[in-house]
């Protein structure tokens, strides 16, 4: 008579074979969930930009030196001069203005809201554009396996887990993007691959276009306004979100009506996944709680670390990392 992890590795063989073409494997008995939310928050991110465009206003705001607006046929959208802002965008005091991450204003003047508003912030049409087409290629796949409740919470949460960590080290400088969310969403496809090993088909795929998103994304991030403190929040706090939230159960337990009279699943999960889910839960509680407090505490993570700052922006002849 066959054992239960004789049915569970046969099962999982079967799945990988069938579905070898994919970085995810989706079972028979898994539900398509279809994909809303991460269009609409495209959708939302595209419009928020169009109206930064339109208040920023560079020709009113450069009267004189209309030849300094780039693109300037496109009038009140047209992007600031190259040397403010490389990636084509509008101007800082127009940035901070909407909502962007600004940790005097935070910690003084507790606009605390300041840590939701600039995730929906971008620097420009090249941070916009390289934000929402990974946002599209990750976000629908996940919410197509888990739906829109389970990648809502890792998305809004990690966009916060982000802001956090960025406002501990932004000192002067202002922080915006969605940039945080998206590493939230890398975070929990990697922690999904760790505690759903064997239901994935295609191990080394799914890494590799893991790592090339990242690495395109930390590029950008060494640019003016572009924070890669959020990238590091949002990606850890998505890693641990990833293990309380995406576990799939057993291959026995999901077809244990199926199954022979004399063999039975007794668990939802794998002992390790209830391991890791407590870990996770754990740590994610302690990290809010620690940054909320020392954020609020007015503590400035650069005076523990004299370089950190060089992780968010790199200073050159064409740009400066002052925020100004």
């Amino acid at each position: 008579m066959p054992t239960e992890e004789d049915i569970e590795s046969r099962e999982a063989k079967n799945r990988a074979s069938n579905y070898s073409s994919s970085s995810y494997v989706i079972g028979d008995s898994d539900t398509q969930w279809t994909s809303w939310l991460i269009p609409m928050f495209v959708v939302a991110n595209i419009a928020v930009f169009i109206v930064a465009m339109s208040i920023n206003n560079c020709p009113k705001h450069h009267l004189g030196m209309m030849d300094k607006c780039v693109a300037r046929f496109l009038g009140r959208f047209s992007f600031e001069p190259l040397r403010e802002n490389p990636l084509f965008g509008p101007s800082s005091s127009t940035l901070e203005k909407l909502g962007a991450l600004e940790w005097n204003k935070v910690v003084h003047k507790h606009q605390g809201w300041r840590l939701i508003s600039c995730m929906w912030l971008h620097a420009g049409i090249v941070h916009l554009i390289v934000n929402m087409l990974s946002l599209v290629f990750i976000g629908i796949r996940l919410e197509q396996q888990f739906g829109f409740v389970r990648i809502g919470i890792i998305y809004l949460l990690s966009g916060f887990g982000g802001s956090l960590l960025s406002a501990l080290f932004i000192g002067n400088n202002i922080s915006v993007g969605a940039s945080g969310a998206l590493f939230g969403l890398l975070g929990a496809m990697l922690s999904e691959l760790i505690t759903n090993w064997t239901m994935y088909s295609n191990k080394a795929a799914a890494v590799f276009t893991l790592l090339i998103i990242i690495v395109i994304n930390l590029a950008v991030g060494i640019l003016p306004h572009v924070d890669n403190f959020a990238h590091i929040g949002g990606f850890l706090t998505g890693f641990f979100l990833g293990f309380v939230l995406l576990p799939r159960p057993q291959f026995g337990w999901m077809e244990r009506h199926n199954l022979p009279a004399g063999i039975r699943v007794k668990s939802k999960y794998k002992p390790y996944q209830y391991v890791l889910w407590v870990i996770s839960l754990v740590l994610l509680i302690a990290g809010f709680a620690v940054g909320l407090v020392m954020l609020f505490r007015g503590v400035n993570g650069n005076d523990h670390c004299h370089w950190c700052h060089y992780i968010s922006c790199v200073p050159t002849s064409k740009w400066k990392c002052d925020g100004t």
